[in-house]
């Protein structure tokens, strides 16, 4: 196990600057600070916590995990929270985890070494930060789902499902397909209650092989197309769980002359850029990133400083967005 004396080794500096590094950072020079923190990162030294000095000093810094650095979504939240973080004397320290259980407990370790105050999460089902997180280090969870720990951040993503169907149905569709997220994925599983919601209200069976399993990418959206449009009853509306697989669709029924929205319907949900500015644009629902991204930088800061709560979860209404994507079922006005 590393100690205090190999982050000195390692950084080039005595054992005395590390300790006055973790419990006075601000006594310590940025170059020396920057040098003990990468050291302490490269060796995987953890402080003992037990030592009270070490809880009190603060880094003014907090690490945002991030599933996928690329989603367009997460982007704008980001860079929200990143505004937000300035303002209140924070930098933003961004883990791309990728969804992999090792990335997130290293990013984790390096609350504990006190190289943060606290965390962000955007992959609300991670057993892995449940499991890893200490009772004492402050974190916000945020684009969560019904049952998600708080103190969280999230839209009701099983209503905002339900209102996008409910539009399909009063279109005439009754054979609506969907590309969904991954199975096991939260928000995947609350969009897909919604949806099995409006067909019930509607009197329409569900059936389950009109439910493709993507992941929230374009090229799932391509493959779940494909797989749609060679059914036997070929589906007229299409419900993708985002708008990355909802583009990647549409591009697949454009390549096999299958006309948007005279001959199938496409709705995504999101409302990132591309959707507005596509050749057909999509209807969609619009989250609220930005707002979602300033408020869980707020909470997290009230946790730190040890402020109390007023509520532990802020549930965020959604904007239902109708665009060129959707029309009235074949044979329907």
């Amino acid at each position: 196990m590393s100690n205090i004396r190999d982050v000195a080794r390692l950084a080039g500096v005595s054992a005395a600057t590390v300790s006055r590094a973790l419990s006075h950072p601000e006594k310590v020079s940025y170059e020396r600070l920057e040098k003990v923190r990468k050291a302490i990162a490269q060796v995987g030294y953890r402080p003992n916590m037990m030592a009270r000095n070490f809880r009190f000093a603060r880094a003014y810094a907090v690490v945002v995990l991030v599933p996928d650095i690329s989603n367009p979504f997460y982007s704008l939240f980001i860079r929200a929270l990143e505004d937000r973080a300035q303002q209140k004397g924070y930098t933003v320290l961004l883990g791309d985890t990728r969804g992999i259980p090792e990335r997130e407990i290293e990013y984790i370790r390096r609350v504990e070494s006190h190289l943060a105050d606290g965390i962000v999460q955007l992959r609300p089902d991670s057993k892995t930060t449940q499991n890893n997180m200490p009772p004492d280090i402050p974190c916000v969870n945020a684009c969560g789902c019904e049952y998600t720990v708080g103190p969280a951040i999230r839209i009701d993503n099983r209503s905002a499902a339900k209102t996008v169907v409910n539009y399909l149905i009063s279109l005439g569709h009754k054979c609506i397909g969907v590309i969904s997220g991954l199975k096991d994925n939260p928000h995947a599983i609350d969009r897909l209650n919604g949806y099995k919601e409006a067909l019930a209200e509607a009197g329409i069976p569900f059936e389950k092989d009109l439910v493709t399993e993507g992941d929230f990418t374009m090229w799932s959206g391509l493959n779940a197309a494909v797989k749609l449009c060679n059914m036997k009853v070929r589906p007229t509306a299409i419900f993708s769980m985002n708008d990355e697989m909802a583009i990647g669709a549409m591009q697949i029924l454009k390549n096999k002359g299958i006309r948007i929205p005279e001959d199938m319907s496409v709705t995504g949900f999101d409302d990132i850029a591309y959707s507005k500015y596509s050749d057909t644009s999509l209807t969609t629902i619009s989250q609220p990133a930005e707002e979602m991204g300033k408020m869980a930088m707020d909470m997290l800061v009230q946790v730190i400083e040890g402020e109390p709560l007023s509520q532990l979860e802020y549930v965020l209404p959604t904007e239902f967005i109708i665009r060129e994507s959707t029309g009235p079922a074949p044979g329907k006005k």
